[in-house]
């Protein structure tokens, strides 16, 4: 929800120390996995953690310095199963295809770096410098119709420095910090070449398996770069009708935001398979070709900014108050500065072909408008955009303490905080026409098409398989053909208003806390898709939606546009209770129990919501972001020969799994379709 949270790290003393610690777990230790049961042996794991430390003095009571590793080897059983469910599946597919059926494995290596050198060279004057360093790779898109062969190694480099001094004061406290980050995900092909993807023909080519290496968009890149400075001022023994204390900082970074959505790399060729065995030659292909004169690297030095204010207030000895306000900028140049290509500008106004049998004239923009779009809001001329600078986020908090003695002290609190749109999803709509992913099919027995009233069709060739640049020649490199992504011009920053009351009980060495807490999130960014039919609606009242080339832009793709409108609701009930670890007892516990109502009107790891006209359209249903019941007990016990044993024990139901699911009516709105919430079979 919503915390401040201020972390220490350890820092070196007068005495040289260190720690060494490791741990390991083998496939010996786990049960099988379904996928390894059926196969009849176990697929190799392992999870090794280590790591160590070690600080001291520079220059004893003045100068120190601390440092540690921790490495992290983690291998995972994972199964490769068909997207279809059918039980001959298997034997369809080419021996070499079905062999990548089965048990496979999913590594992880982290490493992580640590350093601290801190300076007191005055009894108020305190300087740190530190680095974080973690290098992480990590393996993905293996199970369900992926082989391993088709999976991507995710590369995630991250790099920060901060310099901090802090001086202290009878009755103020400032602390300035000065920052510079370097971060970047990488996801990256394991291969290079031709990937191959089996689809099954009675099943409206539902893909059967992909091996092969990954296709384009599985290559990108997403960083950031650049420095920060914080100022963070705390004044104390303040006294007006009580005491208080005040916290007030600015906050100023300036980072460049760079993200590629694809590499021009490995086409993908579609062979059909059914009951009769898999195809030899592609029925289609799936490339990418760069456009001349546009950039397929997106990049934003972005400015952000931040101001805070905040008063502790003691108006009495049983009375708190905290009482703040926070207010944030962010000024994104490349979504300020957009300026939509010429030619989908044109095509926008242009004729909507298969609107003119029954409404000659009409423009596809006038398509839009029948079904509730105006063009005109997605259209940037690169002065029509503004950033947003009404984040203002007030917070209240309360606590009142019955005795005056701690033991009982009833608490809430009300505020709102702001997040952001990511640049990962507002960079699209430049990278999308740099590096379009383009589509032919072939004339083959199975999937036959016209090369003669066909633009998109052709006859096979074997040299198509032989270099990426046989296919380019298919077609011309342009933006045209590609899918049209367009963010609205008045994007929202996405919010949340959160509420709590509660209270906390001090009952004999037990600590006890029962709370209830509200939180609203409103505005989160999502894409839907825009085409219409000619009367401007979005299903054909049949059933099936308007995924129709008729209805894409003329002479590009499908119409992506980005808007606000992702929900939750949630409700939460936690109760908890801690008896603190001493010396004298020997032990300490905690328990702690958690109901979650929660519910959304999209997946919020979803951004694209395409099976409905809008997303206010969507229902509010289970979220798949929580579990219902969770329950968390901790022990901590004196071991025998001065060890200490703990143990953690963590019990929670199933988190719903989040679907679309085809149903045997139609709605009055033409969908036979309906988000749906509940237990996947695998949970059952």
């Amino acid at each position: 929800s919503s915390a401040a949270v201020t972390a220490e790290t350890k820092s070196g003393t007068n005495q040289f120390r260190g720690d060494i610690v490791g741990t390991y777990t083998g496939e010996n230790f786990r049960a099988e996995t379904p996928g390894e049961a059926h196969a009849g042996k176990k697929t190799q794991s392992q999870d090794k953690e280590y790591g160590a430390a070690f600080g001291g003095p520079i220059i004893a009571d003045v100068a120190h310095f601390f440092v540690t590793y921790e490495g992290k080897r983690f291998t995972t059983p994972v199964t490769v199963t068909p997207g279809v469910l059918i039980a001959n599946i298997p034997s369809l597919l080419p021996p070499s295809v079905a062999a990548q059926l089965g048990p496979a494995d999913i590594p992880f290596s982290e490493d992580l770096y640590f350093g601290k050198l801190d300076w007191e060279p005055t009894g108020v004057d305190r300087f740190e410098l530190t680095a974080k360093v973690r290098r992480e790779s990590d393996r993905k898109n293996i199970g369900v119709a992926a082989a391993d062969s088709s999976s991507i190694d995710v590369i995630d480099n991250d790099t920060r420095i901060d310099a901090r001094w802090e001086r202290s004061a009878d009755r103020w406290f400032n602390e300035f910090r000065l920052v510079y980050e370097d971060a970047y995900d990488s996801p990256t092909a394991r291969g290079l070449g031709n990937g191959s993807i089996y689809t099954y023909k009675p099943t409206n080519d539902q893909t059967i398996i992909d091996v092969g290496p990954s296709p384009p968009g599985a290559t990108q890149f997403k960083g950031q770069r650049g420095p920060g400075l914080q100022d963070d001022l705390t004044l104390t023994g303040l006294t007006w009708r009580g005491d208080h204390t005040v916290k007030t900082g600015v906050k100023f970074k300036r980072v460049t935001l760079t993200a590629a959505d694809a590499e021009n790399i490995n086409p993908q060729f579609f062979y059909s398979v059914d009951q009769t065995g898999a195809a030899q030659i592609p029925w289609k292909a799936q490339f990418t070709d760069p456009v001349a004169g546009l950039n397929a690297v997106a990049e934003s030095r972005n400015t952000q900014f931040g101001l805070y204010i905040q008063d502790d207030w003691l108006p009495t000895q049983k009375l708190t108050l905290n009482i703040g306000v926070r207010w944030d900028y962010e000024r994104t140049p490349s979504y300020l500065d957009h300026v939509t290509p010429a030619n989908v500008l044109a095509a926008l106004n242009s004729p909507h072909p298969a609107a003119q049998a029954t409404f000659p004239g009409q423009t596809y923009a006038q398509t839009l408008a029948k079904g509730g779009i105006n063009i005109n809001d997605y259209i940037s001329n690169g002065n029509n955009r503004s950033p947003v600078k009404d984040e203002i986020q007030p917070r209240f908090g309360v606590a009142y303490d019955l005795n005056a003695d701690q033991q009982h002290v009833v608490f809430g609190g009300a505020g709102r905080a702001y997040d952001r749109d990511l640049y990962d999803y507002l960079q699209l709509e430049e990278t999308k026409s740099a590096l379009p992913t383009l589509e032919v099919n072939f004339n083959v027995p199975d999937h036959p098409c016209n090369p003669q009233t066909s633009s998109k069709c052709f006859n096979w060739d074997p040299k198509y398989l032989n270099g990426l640049q046989n296919l380019q020649s298919l077609v011309t490199a342009t933006n045209q053909l590609a899918e049209v992504d367009m963010l609205n011009n008045h994007l929202k920053v996405p919010y949340s208003d959160q509420f709590s009351i509660g209270m906390r009980n001090r009952v004999g060495d037990w600590n006890t806390s029962a709370t209830v807490a509200r939180i609203l999130s409103h505005d989160g960014f999502v894409f839907t898709l825009g085409n219409r039919y000619p009367n401007g609606t979005f299903f054909d009242m049949s059933g099936g939606n308007q995924f129709n080339p008729q209805n894409a832009v003329p002479g590009f793709g499908n119409l992506i546009i980005g808007n606000n409108g992702i929900e939750t609701r949630t409700t939460e009930f936690l109760l908890s209770a801690e008896k603190l670890y001493t010396g004298e007892s020997h032990w300490g516990a905690t328990f702690a129990y958690t109901y979650t109502m929660a519910k959304q009107n999209r997946d919020t790891n979803a951004h694209y919501a395409f099976d409905a006209e809008t997303i206010q359209q969507y229902p509010f249903i289970l979220s798949n972001a929580v579990a219902r019941h969770r329950f968390v007990a901790t022990g901590t016990f004196t071991g025998p020969w001065g060890t200490t044993l703990a143990g953690k024990l963590t019990l929670a139901t199933p988190i719903p799994n989040n679907d679309v699911a085809n149903v045997s009516i139609i709605f009055p709105n033409g969908s036979n379709a309906t988000p749906v919430a509940g237990m996947s079979a695998s949970m059952c």
